[in-house]
């Protein structure tokens, strides 16, 4: 933690060196707030999906729909976190920096300071998700539903990567019983004195 503007704030949890709008594979964690059930129930090692998971289900297919330069791989929607392999395909790109316009003025790209994320960047990709589904999800009448603060990434960088990743996520629901974002397994564990 660090202090900023006489407020404490937490690091980034993603990588600084890289930019997260480039083109790649990433492994994508996002956790309900203190991990509560609101997605539904493992029963028998199948996901059943509440109302509420079947909402983040349909947010997370339109995804594709909304930005055409996002792919879904693998995904599941679990009783309080969700996973999923999202790929950024951006095209090429070509861009006319200082276009005069009619009156013989030079134009520059607009910058927005409202958000520090950068637009198509992984965390803008994430943070509309979970825009969207909250809405969806208070909308019809669970108005304590809330998301944990951030979410966990993990870039892909290979094939071999990319098919442990999605193993993980095809087992996940057989094996709820020992995942640690089982609150059941969630223990007080004593502090060891220094």
């Amino acid at each position: 933690m660090t202090l900023y503007k006489n407020k404490y704030r937490i690091e980034s949890a993603r990588c600084p060196q890289w930019d997260y709008t480039s083109n790649g594979h990433y492994f994508v964690t996002i956790c309900t707030h203190n991990r509560q059930h609101f997605f539904g129930n493992v029963i028998v090692g199948k996901m059943q999906l509440s109302d509420i998971g079947v909402i983040v289900a349909q947010e997370w297919q339109k995804t594709p729909h909304i930005r055409p330069n996002v792919q879904l791989d693998e995904w599941v929607v679990m009783p309080n976190h969700f996973h999923g392999i999202i790929i950024i395909n951006n095209p090429e790109e070509t861009f006319r920096r200082n276009v005069s316009n009619t009156k013989n003025e030079t134009t520059q790209p607009e910058t927005n300071n409202k958000s520090r994320l950068k637009p198509n960047s992984l965390g803008s990709i994430i943070g509309q998700f979970k825009s969207v589904c909250t809405k969806q999800i208070r909308k019809i009448g669970f108005t304590d539903f809330c998301w944990q603060t951030r979410f966990h990434d993990h870039i892909i960088r290979d094939e071999k990567s990319l098919q442990r990743v999605r193993q993980y996520i095809i087992n996940n629901p057989a094996k709820w019983e020992l995942d640690r974002n089982n609150r059941t397994n969630i223990r007080d564990v004593p502090m060891k004195s220094l």
